[in-house]
């Protein structure tokens, strides 16, 4: 339990003054709630020696209504306080946790799965929430307000009836342990069956078209189910557990009360206490249901918020393996981009995927990378995206800098991405165009369209530029989503536009004009153009043909012909087969 708070220490000390001044007017309100028994002790005893007048219990009444005005009016404070701060500790978590997604690289998202950090950016931060509020109600009435409680029993009333009416707690704390450590385990078991659900629900989402076009409807849904049962099953280990707390705690009350009565009531035929103070105990003893209960609770809450505090710090202490530099260097205009020797191996890859890659560009040249599929093509953009640390062996430089020695803010701004996978948002064409560009008006709108060759597309869509895509561009084919991810791209006018088998999906009559037109805008600015289709990239300055990570061609379209090697015969083939 200690534990829990010192996860959260960084927040409590963040919010310290609203956390003291919420706690301090619970703790008023549990002093305060601790009167009424007195009040009614009081006034049975008075009744019972006929010593109760009007002027007595006109006072015992103002001060019985007054305490409940208060009590509401501090409980509507604390309530208010407590419960939004836990809240907006949530929502601060919400934030940490996307801020750290964005800074992450494909090594952490190879790691984690989509549905997992799904789930542990709501339910886990759902529970750490209830930890931060509710748990620290149960913690202040399990301890200040049953300490409160006891002590007026022990003051006010008996300290051996005390005694006797409280021999059953040292037995709840007991169980409360162990049930506590039950629960952290089944509960942790619970979120990573919850994790793997919720992984596979959105495969099967995103995958709906392929299943069904391999009639695999059935066997999916027979999929989920058993996923389904077993987070079913796995929460119902965790609430058989919780679902021991109220009757253990019912039991040992009802065995308290028992005692408290039978013993009161002896104590009461010898004079010991009066029947005013035995029903004032007896009202203690009701109010001590729900610290008892809060034990249990507390325990509850916390080894829960524990267990989400274990997944959701392990996504949080997971450091960026690619980082500003400590003092990075200031380059206005990417002149010359050099590959001297380069080679580079995946994380935990035995194999190198890219092998002494040495290039020179100059600014307003057209790179083209061709190979087979596999050859490294990808792997050599990833360099530039800067998506994974330097390579230990070589060296990628701009300006005779090194690359990773200027800031990943400066090298982002001069990129326009568009990769294999193009990723739209579900809002309309132009809110997906105009994405990471501010101030787009309709003519530089219009001239955009015209360079992808997308104005004739829009057109014929329902609402022109205002037509909603769909979630990840299901309403778009495939071609016109490559267009619009391309377009995205140019229209931020980038120093690098990067474009990763980007024209694929169009036709050879539509890929020709978008080439002449890059060929137009971009005459002083770089381009590179990975592609199957060498029709993409005969008009490149440079073209590179990697095989197993290695350059094996490299020169112009003419030089390449005339080599008459696997560019060559590769070129001719699609000739053949009409791929221009």
């Amino acid at each position: 339990m200690i534990s829990v708070f010192r996860k959260l220490g960084w927040y409590f000390k963040e919010q310290w003054l609203r956390y003291t001044l919420a706690i301090t007017a619970l703790i008023i309100v549990n002093i305060l709630g601790v009167i009424p028994p007195i009040l009614i002790g009081e006034a049975i005893d008075l009744i019972q020696f006929n010593q109760l007048t009007q002027e007595r219990f006109m006072e015992l009444l103002f001060i019985f209504i007054s305490l409940v005005v208060a009590i509401y009016v501090i409980s509507f404070y604390w309530d208010y306080t407590l419960f939004g701060r836990a809240l907006l500790l949530e929502r601060k978590m919400r934030s940490k946790l996307m801020s750290h997604f964005m800074r992450m690289t494909p090594t952490f998202f190879g790691r984690y799965r989509t549905g997992d950090l799904m789930a542990r950016s709501t339910n886990d931060l759902r529970a750490i929430q209830i930890t931060a509020g509710f748990g620290i109600l149960t913690l202040v009435d399990a301890t200040v307000f049953m300490f409160l409680i006891v002590l007026m029993m022990v003051i006010l009333i008996d300290w051996q009836l005390t005694l006797a009416a409280l021999i059953p707690l040292p037995i709840m704390a007991l169980l409360m342990q162990k049930y506590g450590k039950a629960i952290h385990e089944r509960f942790m078991k619970a979120q990573t069956a919850f994790s793997d659900l919720n992984n596979d629900t959105l495969e099967s989402i995103q995958g709906v078209r392929v299943i069904r076009a391999f009639v695999q409807e059935r066997e999916d849904v027979s999929r989920f189910e058993a996923k389904a049962e077993d987070v079913f099953e796995k929460n119902m280990h965790v609430a058989k557990m919780d679902a021991l707390f109220e009757p253990t705690i019912k039991t040992l009350v009802g065995i308290s009360y028992t005692v408290g009565l039978g013993f009161g009531s002896y104590l009461v035929m010898q004079g010991g206490i009066t029947i005013g103070q035995l029903v004032s105990f007896n009202v203690y003893l009701g109010m001590l249901i729900w610290p008892m209960f809060a034990v249990g609770e507390l325990i509850n809450v916390m080894q829960r918020g524990n267990a989400s505090l274990d997944r959701t710090d392990e996504l949080l202490s997971h450091e960026a393996d690619v980082k500003d530099p400590d003092k990075p260097i200031k380059i206005d205009q990417p002149n010359v981009i050099r590959f001297q020797n380069l080679s580079f191996a995946y994380p935990n890859a035995s194999d190198q995927a890219l092998k002494n890659i040495n290039l020179e560009v100059k600014r307003g040249e057209t790179v083209g990378l061709v190979g087979k599929t596999g050859a490294g093509k990808t792997t050599l953009i990833r360099q530039l995206l800067r998506q994974y640390p330097a390579s230990q062996q070589g060296f990628l430089e701009v300006n005779n800098q090194p690359l990773e020695n200027i800031s990943l803010e400066t090298t982002r701004e001069w990129i326009g991405y568009v990769p294999q996978d193009h990723v739209l948002f579900s809002k309309s064409v132009w809110d997906n165009i105009a994405f990471g560009s501010d101030g787009i008006d309709e003519q530089e709108m219009k001239h955009i369209l015209k360079l992808a060759s997308l104005q004739e597309d829009i057109e014929q869509l329902p609402d022109g530029l205002e037509t909603l895509v769909g979630e990840s561009g299901v309403t778009l084919s495939g071609g016109q989503k490559q267009r619009v991810s391309l377009a995205r791209a140019l229209i931020r006018q980038p120093e690098w536009l990067i474009l990763d088998d980007s024209l694929s999906a169009v036709d050879g009559q539509t890929e020709a004009k978008i080439i002449k037109h890059l060929i137009e805008e971009r005459s002083n600015k770089t381009t590179w153009i990975a592609a199957h289709r060498l029709s993409a990239v005969k008009h490149a300055d440079q073209i590179l043909v990697l095989e197993n990570g290695e350059v094996v061609e490299h020169g112009s379209h003419q030089e390449l012909m005339d080599r008459q090697g696997w560019y060559y015969r590769q070129f001719i083939k699609q000739q053949m087969e009409g791929g221009e």
